[in-house]
C-alpha cells in the first residue's frame, strides 16, 4: 500500500511540473542584461537576439525556441508602428506562455502588447 501512494504521489509531482504557466512583464535584452545586472538601458529593440523577461525584479531568460518567437513578434510590431506620428514606447510588455526550469522559460507563445 505504501509503494502504491508514494508511486500516486510522485507521479502527481511530476504532473503538476508538466503544466505551463504564463507570465507577463517587461522584454529585455538578455546579453545587455547578463553585462550589466539591470535592466535599465537594456530595452528590447528589433535587432536583439537574445530575450529575457523581467517580472516584478525576477529575471526569466526565453529559450532559443522563444527567442526567436519574441524576435518575430517584434519586428511585427516595427511594421505596426510605420507612422511616426505614433512613435512607439521603449518598453516593451510581453506576455509570454511556456514552462519555467532554473530561471529560463521554454517558451510555448509570445504575445508583444
Amino acid at each position: 500500500m505504501q509503494k502504491i501512494l508514494l508511486s500516486l504521489a510522485s507521479s502527481s509531482i511530476f504532473a503538476m511540473l508538466a503544466f505551463g504557466g504564463s507570465w507577463s512583464g517587461k522584454l529585455i535584452d538578455a546579453s545587455c542584461y547578463s553585462q550589466q545586472k539591470k535592466a535599465t538601458g537594456c530595452e528590447a529593440t528589433s535587432t536583439t537576439t537574445a530575450f529575457a523577461l523581467d517580472v516584478s525584479g525576477k529575471f526569466y531568460a526565453l529559450d532559443a525556441n522563444g527567442n526567436s518567437k519574441a524576435a518575430t513578434a517584434m519586428k511585427s510590431r516595427a511594421d505596426r508602428a510605420a507612422d511616426p506620428n505614433n512613435p512607439q514606447s521603449k518598453e516593451i510588455v510581453a506576455n509570454v506562455s511556456g514552462t519555467e526550469s532554473g530561471g529560463t522559460i521554454t517558451v510555448d507563445s509570445v504575445d508583444i502588447q
